[in-house]
C-alpha cells in the first residue's frame, strides 16, 4: 500500500530521517537508500509516496520512496504511450474514412488509396530497417529519406511504425517535421480533392 507523507528531521550527512504520513499515523524511518531514481536528495519538507515495511524489531521503515514530482512524472511517461495510441488511432480513423469517403463519391481516383497503402508499407519496412541498425550499430536510414516516405503519402505507416517499433516517437525534432510532412500532404490531397489541382500533377509529385 502507497502512503504520502512529509519528510522531517532529515539529516543529509548520514542520509536518513523520518517521514508522517498526511492525515497522521505511525511515522517511519527512512533511509537515502531506499529512493527509487531521485531526481535531487530529499530535504525536510519534502513530500514523498512511500511504503512501509518492518524490520526485526517491529519498527516501521519506508520503502520504494519517491519524491513526489518524480512519482507524478514517472506516471505521466507511463500514460503518454496509452494517449499517444489514442491519438494514432483517432488520426487514422479519420483520414481512412475520408479517403474512402472521397474515393467512392469520385472526388480521388483509386488510384490514390492505392499508392497510399504501397507508400505507406515501404515506410513501415524503412522504419523496421533503421530501428534494427540502430540496435546493430550499422548504418541507419536518414531522417530525411523517412521524412520524404511520409510527404509522399507513407506518413499512415510512419504513424504505424512508430508505434510499432517504438521508434522516433520521443524524439520531439524528428515529430514536428514529421507532422509538416503530414500537414503538406493533406494540404495537396485536399487540393486534388477539390479540384485545385489535377491528378496528373499530383501523381507527379509523387
Amino acid at each position: 500500500m502507497k502512503y504520502q507523507g512529509r519528510i522531517q528531521q532529515w539529516d543529509d550527512a548520514k542520509g536518513y530521517g523520518f517521514v508522517e504520513p498526511n492525515g497522521g499515523g505511525t511515522r517511519a524511518f527512512t533511509h537515502i537508500k531506499a529512493f527509487k531514481q531521485r531526481s535531487r536528495r530529499p530535504v525536510n519538507g519534502d513530500i514523498i509516496v512511500y511504503e512501509v515495511e518492518q524490520d526485526r524489531n517491529g519498527n516501521h521503515r519506508a520503502c520504494n520512496i519517491s519524491l513526489l514530482k518524480d512519482h507524478k512524472a514517472k506516471r505521466l511517461r507511463a500514460n503518454k504511450p496509452t494517449s499517444q495510441r489514442k491519438r494514432n488511432v483517432i488520426v487514422l480513423s479519420i483520414f481512412s474514412g475520408a479517403l474512402a469517403l472521397f474515393t467512392l463519391s469520385g472526388r480521388l481516383p483509386f488510384i490514390v488509396p492505392i499508392v497510399y497503402g504501397a507508400v505507406s508499407l515501404l515506410t513501415i519496412l524503412f522504419y523496421g530497417i533503421d530501428k534494427s541498425a540502430a540496435k546493430k550499430e550499422k548504418r541507419r536510414v536518414s531522417e530525411a529519406k523517412l521524412h520524404i516516405l511520409s510527404l509522399l503519402g507513407g506518413w499512415p505507416g510512419a504513424l504505424l511504425a512508430q508505434q510499432i517499433f517504438k521508434h522516433k516517437r520521443s524524439k520531439s525534432s524528428f515529430m514536428r517535421v514529421y507532422w509538416v510532412t503530414v500537414l503538406v500532404n493533406l494540404i495537396l490531397l485536399g487540393l486534388i480533392a477539390f479540384e485545385v489541382i489535377s491528378t496528373q500533377a499530383f501523381m507527379v509529385e509523387i
